[in-house]
């Protein structure tokens, strides 16, 4: 009997592929020594991930949070996002209180990562969270993370309530004063900002009104931004402009979630006066308080009454910005804006605006019925505002309803009676005589000590030049310019001939 060979073929054998490994790294203050050390674990890692063989290099994540007890550290979430993709086989960390210093978060993380196959290595305690005893080792340890960030919290804690007890300021960005040895010493440049301000509200200016007049003058907040509602209604508010502090007016609610708790009497409050130089005197700040609070009335509803609702509201979406549209308009004809549009002008967004009248009339068709808050909440999840007069409805059930809408030609005509009660009502804006000659004695004032930086001087140039290069923005400007110069000329001309005949 012959022989008989057969070949057997065992295949291509498969080499294991290499790890994807990328890093976490987290330091707790933005100072810049911190930020150097941050700069250095990156460069670390970076550089032992690379020469390491069979490791395919992910990247490094790095966050600059005050604390790891929080989940909201921007790169920390986008590399567990990462690790649930399938792009990371591997995290490497420095130690655990540098990936999460709440023992809850941590082993959630890391069950959470060994569930789907990644391993967090923790270098410093030389533990893989995939071995037998990881987990155990990670929860002792981790308990005391945490407990250090506990003992850290009380520390502080400890510190803040000695300064309150000795009538120290907390805060060190107050515009108008800088924190000389826990003491508040006056800056005279913002300290007259902050007695413009308050001057501008007595005199009948509310928060927008004075946002837009500082922006205006090129007049910046404390951190060199510009101006908005928020900080002047705060301004007003603050005691310290007196020269007095009342201290601990929140607490945080734990080491854990730092909540920020207004101060109802569950801690003790602190009093201290004449603790530095006041920028407003008492009388002041309290007419400016009674007058917040009198403005305030007007817009209060009365108790029990339900504040009205709009069905639009939140609802309708502008394709190019994302941003709400908001209502606008006067109560005869009721339009809806891009929130961008409106803000911040039509550079920022172009969105068309849409009359309430269309948006009405489109819903309408779209419902079946009445437009009231409860038919369209439960029938439209949302209404996108999109090019070319197009509106979107997001219906509940999954379908898309598309509209387009018209626009309306509106001629606002005026009766005497209406153009009388428009008058009137003007003329209670205006300022007196006595005003005018305070606001141009005070602004004389201003500008005598006031002068520009060489930074401040080139903003105004390139802004100057921007708008002279702006042929929409400065048209309108150019033709009014030029028929001043007509009728200055026109006059003066007149005013030589005249002169020559009666010589």
């Amino acid at each position: 009997m012959g022989r008989k060979v057969t070949q057997v073929d065992f295949g291509v054998p498969e080499l294991p592929r290499d790890k994807n490994v990328a890093a976490y790294c987290r330091v707790s203050s933005g100072k810049d020594a911190m930020l150097h050390s941050l700069e250095a674990q990156v460069s670390y890692y970076s550089s032992l991930i690379q020469s390491h063989s069979g490791w395919e290099y992910a990247g490094v994540y790095a966050d600059e949070a005050r604390t790891g007890t929080k989940d909201t550290r921007e790169n920390f979430v986008r590399l567990l996002d990462d690790c649930r993709a399938g792009k990371i086989d591997m995290v490497l960390t420095k130690s655990i209180s540098r990936f999460a210093r709440n023992t809850v978060t941590l082993l959630e993380t890391v069950r959470e990562l060994k569930g789907i196959g990644v391993d967090v290595y923790f270098e410093e305690q030389n533990i893989h969270s995939l071995s037998t005893d990881g987990e155990l080792m990670l929860t002792v340890l981790a308990s005391y993370a945490q407990e250090e960030s506990r003992s850290a919290s009380e520390n502080q804690k400890w510190r803040i309530k000695k300064n309150f007890e000795e009538g120290k300021p907390w805060s060190s960005t107050l515009l108008g004063y800088r924190n000389v040895n826990g003491r508040y010493e006056i800056v005279p440049e913002e300290a007259e900002t902050v007695r413009m301000i308050f001057d501008w509200y007595l005199e009948g200016l509310g928060a927008t009104a004075i946002r837009n007049r500082l922006n205006a003058m090129g007049i910046e907040t404390r951190l060199g931004n510009k101006w908005s509602r928020s900080p002047i209604l705060k301004l007003l508010r603050n005691y310290a402009y007196t020269g007095n502090l009342l201290l601990q007016r929140t607490y945080r609610e734990n080491h854990i979630t730092k909540k920020c708790i207004i101060n109802k009497g569950e801690k003790p409050m602190y009093h201290a006066e004449n603790t530095h130089a006041a920028i407003i005197d008492m009388d002041t700040f309290n007419r400016v308080q009674e007058e917040m609070e009198r403005r305030a009335e007007q817009f209060k509803h009365k108790k029990g009454e339900k504040t009205p609702t709009n069905p639009f509201s939140g609802l309708v979406r502008c394709c190019r910005c994302r941003k709400n549209y908001v209502r606008s308009g006067s109560p005869s004809y009721r339009t809806w804006t891009c929130r961008t549009r409106r803000k911040e002008g039509l550079k920022n967004c172009g969105a068309d605006i849409i009359p309430e009248e269309e948006l009405l009339r489109l819903t309408a068709e779209v419902i079946g019925g009445e437009v009231t808050e409860d038919a369209v909440r439960d029938k439209i999840t949302a209404i996108r505002a999109e090019e070319n007069r197009t509106l979107v409805f997001c219906l509940r059930n999954g379908k898309e309803t598309v509209k387009q809408w018209k626009e309306h030609e509106v001629v606002h005509v005026c009766t005497e009676e209406q153009k009388r009660q428009i008058s009137l009502k003007n003329s209670g804006r205006k300022q007196t005589e006595e005003q005018r000659r305070r606001q141009s004695e005070r602004m004389k004032e201003y500008w005598k000590t006031h002068s520009f930086t060489g930074e401040q001087l080139q903003k105004i140039r390139e802004k100057r030049k921007a708008y002279w290069n702006d042929s929409e923005a400065s048209e309108a400007h150019r033709q009014k310019l030029s028929r001043m110069m007509k009728e200055m000329r026109a006059g003066n001309s007149g005013a030589g001939k005249e002169g020559d005949g009666n010589a």
